[in-house]
């Protein structure tokens, strides 16, 4: 999502929220960009294992 909609390539990794932990993009300098999860999870490891094994689900649209 996030490049689709900046034009920005970024690595996706496990960031966290009030919500929950979810599979987004970070940019070094100005920090997150995107979430890109469907899912909120309730651990970082629960997160890193969906990323891993690709058992999350993409969000097409940046709306909330």
């Amino acid at each position: 999502m996030a490049h689709r909609e900046l034009g920005v390539l970024l690595e996706l990794c496990t960031l966290k929220s009030g919500a929950g932990y979810y599979i987004g993009t970070i940019h070094e300098e100005h920090g997150p960009v995107s979430r890109e999860s469907e899912e909120y999870f309730s651990s970082p490891s629960q997160a890193d294992n969906a990323l891993a094994t690709g058992s999350w689900t993409q969000r097409l649209t940046s709306s909330t």
